[in-house]
């Protein structure tokens, strides 16, 4: 199955590639709410260390883990059939690592009352990454490159951006679970900031999400 191997390639290195662009715009994002406040020079090099420190090291490091876990468990899932007791035990299997990689449950309290909903909506997020993983993986046609993968996984734009959609559901989802209730979060200072650049990336990267679904089916 020199295909599946081909396709964990190429999909793994496009997600190091949004990963990465990732943490530079939210360093980016966290400089202009900084820029923004008249009392922010007072938390300023608390928040940019404290990014950067976690950038570099939790967020990269998890990320990469993540990557990994899902990859790993979409493959397991292509080879396994397609049962519900294949998935739910691979599920069972593969998820308590991939939440341990999980940035934004890992930035919070697990006694927050909400935690349990943030727990829950990574599960949901697990869930929908394994269906989509391995529709990209089960890909045999010859593909060279991530767009020609995606046209393949996903047969029309109308799937893809359905499929986008969804999953971004369940990112607007955690966002709002913190947004509600800041306390949730674990880090030091500077709550108010990180909460509004995360909203902005998540913004963002949904309109260059939607940008990327055009250029690779309006060809």
């Amino acid at each position: 199955m020199d295909y599946l191997e081909r396709n964990y390639r190429i999909i793994k290195e496009r997600m190091i590639q949004q990963m990465e662009e990732s943490l530079i715009l939210g360093r980016k994002l966290i400089d202009t709410e900084l820029d923004a406040g008249i009392l922010n020079f007072i938390v300023r090099p608390v928040v940019k260390a404290f990014y950067d420190y976690w950038a570099q090291h939790d967020a990269r490091k998890g990320t990469l883990k993540q990557i990994d876990i899902t990859l790993d468990a979409g493959k397991q899932l292509l080879l396994n059939g397609n049962s519900e007791e294949s998935f739910n035990r691979i599920l069972e299997e593969f998820f308590p690592r991939y939440l341990k990689g999980d940035q934004v449950t890992y930035q919070c309290s697990k006694n927050h009352r909400n935690y349990e909903k943030l727990k829950e909506n990574s599960r949901e997020t697990f869930i929908n990454y394994l269906r989509e993983v391995k529709a990209f993986l089960g890909v045999e046609e010859y593909v060279n490159e991530y767009s020609d993968l995606a046209r393949c996984a996903f047969k029309s734009k109308e799937i893809a951006t359905k499929n986008l959609k969804k999953q971004l559901e369940f990112t607007e989802r955690g966002i709002s679970i913190i947004e509600d209730d800041p306390t949730i979060l674990s880090v030091p200072v500077g709550k108010r900031i990180i909460i509004k650049a995360l909203r902005k990336g998540f913004e963002e990267t949904k309109k260059e999400f939607f940008k990327g679904i055009d250029e690779t089916y309006d060809l």
